[in-house]
């Protein structure tokens, strides 16, 4: 499995992802409309379903009582009392009774339907005071007394009290009706309605589903094109189908995509015109430079001979042949790099060996400090080596002065060399330009003996090596520290060339090694 797919799949449960916040505001939109909707038709069906069964068991009720309690004779017998009683809970609503009157003396009788299920007690106290009050009788009120009710719980099971007394010193009479039925009827249609809604929250889920992959698929085709783009792959495009936003993002894409391959595409024809043009003019300079070069060997040799007039004019023509020898050859050798054909040739050598040949062929040996053991075989570029080393030695000397000192240090699997001088170091805003080509460090010196392509060419055999060069100020103050990290076993570079031959470029070995210090301090 690649590391896409894998980070794909880390990601997927993400609550960055968009797939699923979709989903989840699909489901939480779901879910609120499907409560909001159950709860108000719970609410509605249930206060039907009460208030239908509670009309019918009051008017029930409220007939029975003028039926059978109004017939009642004054200061009914225990018997006639429980024989209303019995009469008022035939009926067809189903619901038990209990009558209660008074005999000469205050002496209360009740009678009850069924009296294990229906009590006195079983009445709230605030139904029987609100039952018992007299009412006066006005202009809004015809009637002594009115028919009250109240929804209870006994035993955890609901029911329905009513009561109501009748006029002139009749018995006052409540029923009991159980709401058990109801309740269980509204209980299914609660179940119902959660169901109801679970399955408009898998539905929601399911439509998210449909509509995250619906936009998403477009997206995700955007951003696999975006990597690919990154990538260099210039040539990506999208397939455009419709015209909603989702296609206008990807025609933008193409028109993007297109001005950048053509973009890149100038800018990597100039560049190679630029190349080949260096290389060209570098070529073309060697041979009229051989032949200044030997005309000047001529004009040292006999400078001592020379009218003193002429002497210096002969000595500045040649130190500025040989400088512009030096540019010429740096500057074919940075053509090699940009051009991808500089070959590194590996070969198993002893640093410090190499590192005194480098001092030792350009007189270094009394200003440079060697710290460096014998015995430390690594595989490198003995050539390129040379040059890296020569550039920063000869840099260090150059703006710090000496003593210079040279340490090796090996560690299991790198190479440390590090060059340190005593001279002023480096200036803040100068480190993160060390190593650019031809940088200045002051505008106002723009001409300086080096090339100004010493630093870089040696990053770029650093580079060669999958290596690098730092560059800083010493912690106490005292010089700058350049160190040169290389692995000690590189694996063998491909011959970009072809042909197994290096390119004879600078750090041959002679004077010509010497070049190319950055003046960047």
């Amino acid at each position: 499995m690649s590391g896409a797919a894998k980070r794909a799949m880390l990601a997927g449960p993400r609550w960055t992802s968009l797939r699923l916040r979709l989903v989840v505001v699909f489901a939480v939109v779901a879910l609120t409309a499907a409560v909001s909707a159950s709860g108000i038709a719970y609410w509605l069906n249930r206060e039907a379903v009460l208030t239908r069964t509670q009309d019918s068991a009051l008017d029930s009720f409220r007939d029975e009582m003028r039926r059978h309690a109004a017939s009642l004779p004054p200061q009914p017998t225990p018997v006639e009392l429980q024989g209303g009683a019995d009469l008022m809970a035939n009926g067809k609503v189903g619901y038990s009774v209990l009558l209660l009157d008074e005999h000469d003396g205050g002496k209360p009788v009740v009678a009850a339907s069924d009296a294990d299920r229906f009590t006195l007690d079983d009445v709230p106290r605030r139904l029987q005071d609100a039952v018992n009050d007299r009412q006066k009788i006005g202009a809004g009120n015809s009637a002594p007394y009115h028919l009250y009710w109240q929804r209870i719980e006994l035993d955890g099971k609901p029911y329905l009290v009513g009561g109501s007394r009748i006029v002139n010193g009749g018995p006052t009479g409540y029923m009991l009706k159980s709401l058990e039925n109801e309740r269980r009827d509204l209980n299914t249609l609660a179940w119902s309605l959660g169901i109801a809604i679970a399955l408009a929250l898998v539905g929601s889920a399911l439509l998210a589903q449909a509509a995250a992959t619906m936009v998403l698929k477009p997206v995700r085709r955007l951003g696999d094109a975006a990597r690919r783009l990154g990538e260099g792959k210039l040539e990506t495009r999208l397939r455009v189908s419709g015209t909603d936003e989702l296609a206008e993002l990807a025609r933008t894409f193409n028109r993007t995509a297109e001005a950048l391959e053509k973009k890149v595409a100038d800018m990597s024809a100039r560049e190679e015109s630029s190349r080949r043009f260096v290389a060209d003019m570098s070529h073309e300079l060697r041979t009229p430079l051989t032949a200044l070069t030997a005309v000047t060997e001529v004009l040292e040799d006999e400078v001592d001979n020379l009218d003193p007039m002429i002497a210096p004019a002969v000595n500045l023509v040649v130190s500025e042949t040989r400088r512009l020898g030096d540019l010429v050859e740096n500057l074919m050798e940075v053509t090699r790099f940009d051009a991808g054909t500089a070959k590194v040739v590996l070969d198993t050598v002893d640093v410090a060996d190499q590192v005194t040949a480098c001092i030792d062929a350009r007189a270094w040996l009394d200003a440079v400090e060697l710290d460096a053991e014998r015995g430390i075989m690594v595989r490198l570029d003995p050539r390129r080596l040379d040059v890296i080393l020569a550039n920063l030695i000869g840099n260090a000397l150059k703006h710090g002065g000496s003593p210079v000192k040279v340490s090796v240090r090996v560690a299991e699997d790198e190479l440390s060399i590090e060059v340190r001088d005593h001279g002023p170091g480096i200036p803040a805003e100068v480190l993160p330009h060390v190593f650019d080509r031809f940088y200045k460090a002051s505008a106002s010196r723009p001409r300086s003996d080096g090339s100004g392509l010493g630093l870089s060419i040696a990053m770029e055999n650093a580079l060669a090596h999958g290596g690098a060069i730092t560059a800083a100020n010493s912690p106490d103050g005292d010089g700058a520290v350049f160190v040169l990290r290389l692995p000690r076993d590189p694996a063998d570079p491909a011959d970009p060339a072809g042909d197994g031959t290096e390119s004879a470029g600078p750090g041959a070995g002679g004077p010509a090694d010497e070049r190319g210090e950055e003046s960047a301090r």
